[in-house]
């Protein structure tokens, strides 16, 4: 949603009204760290060309500790990946 900011069409404000209905529904809600041992993993994923006006991919990743989230981001990438591997 944060990518369309300077034009936002009705798909837009109709996907930050859902956003905000859930986090009404879901602001009870919080991250724990279970029993389990304090374990650091990460994951990250990337697409391929997944934004259909520029073609450029979007790549993303998680931290956690434990089982908790401690850190994670998605964002556009900067220059346009010729191939999957590339957009990895």
């Amino acid at each position: 949603v944060s990518r369309f900011l300077s034009n936002p069409g009705r798909e837009h404000w109709n996907a930050v009204k859902w956003i905000l209905r859930y986090l009404r529904g879901t602001s009870s809600l919080k991250l724990t760290f279970g029993g389990e041992k304090p374990l650091l993993v990460s994951y990250t994923d990337a697409d391929m060309a997944g934004d259909v006006d520029s073609r450029k991919s979007t790549s993303g990743y998680l931290v956690t500790i434990a089982g908790g989230a401690v850190a994670w981001q998605s964002r556009l990438q900067k220059c346009v990946a010729l191939s999957t591997t590339e957009a990895e």
